[in-house]
């Protein structure tokens, strides 16, 4: 779809160790992208949300922070494995091929690329990176522990970060202004990250209670992939 999409491709063979790891590969793609690349804006919000993380892990800003920094690398992994297969060819979860479908349409607001990937991040990768996270270290995924403590103690840095996003993107893809009143306002205003955090969370659980049912587990992945398409469609309508 982009002459680049080779060196995109090419930035996605190596696989994440730690936080500065996934910095280095969304800063890769960062400058890869041009303006008129809807993945660009949703890397963008990406990539300040894992610094933030990053520089909490740091200052060991976490209960535990290590945890936190191995659910980083993880849900990292799913968005690169996600480039990597669409830019392959190969098989793509319907909410990223909502988004990789239209990134080159001009008349999408760079908002909604943000926001619709952070849809397909959240509600359809981030389970599943929790129930990694924990089976790797022995931790069950619950409500009331430590880990989850830190999981929600980052809602409101992300609420920040995209209550700022909301203003700096709202102009079309190339960067055109937007109508001042559209019915973009009311679809953003509906898209809560911390709801979404919550019902990701609630979904691990899940999963983490399937660990000994592979085919129910699959399934219910499988319908959690086209309800979160669904809503990334609905993020990408065109703004008329």
């Amino acid at each position: 779809m982009f002459p680049y999409d080779l060196t995109l491709l090419a930035a996605m063979q190596s696989s994440p160790q730690s936080i500065s790891d996934v910095v280095q590969i969304l800063e890769a793609i960062a400058s890869t992208c041009t303006d008129g690349d809807g993945l660009k804006w949703f890397n963008w919000l990406y990539l300040q949300v894992t610094q933030a993380v990053e520089t909490r892990v740091n200052t060991n800003g976490f209960g535990d922070s290590s945890w936190i920094a191995a659910l980083d690398v993880q849900f990292a992994s799913f968005y690169f494995a996600a480039i990597n297969s669409s830019l392959s060819g190969n098989s793509t979860p319907g909410c990223w091929r909502a988004v990789f479908a239209q990134r080159n349409q001009p008349a999408i607001a760079r908002i909604q690329f943000a926001l619709a990937g952070m849809n397909a991040h959240i509600n359809h990768d981030l389970p599943q990176a929790i129930v990694a996270t924990c089976k790797s270290t022995g931790i069950p995924a619950q409500h009331g522990t430590t880990q989850f403590n830190d999981y929600a103690a980052l809602n409101a840095t992300l609420d920040s970060l995209i209550d700022s996003a909301r203003k700096t993107l709202r102009v079309r893809l190339l960067g055109d202004a937007l109508p001042p009143v559209s019915a973009l306002d009311d679809t953003l205003a509906a898209w809560s990250v911390t709801a979404a955090r919550e019902a990701a969370w609630n979904n691990a659980e899940l999963l983490w209670h399937l660990a000994d049912a592979p085919p129910i587990a699959s399934a219910f992945l499988d319908t959690l992939d086209g309800l979160t398409a669904v809503a990334s469609k609905t993020l990408l309508i065109p703004v008329a």
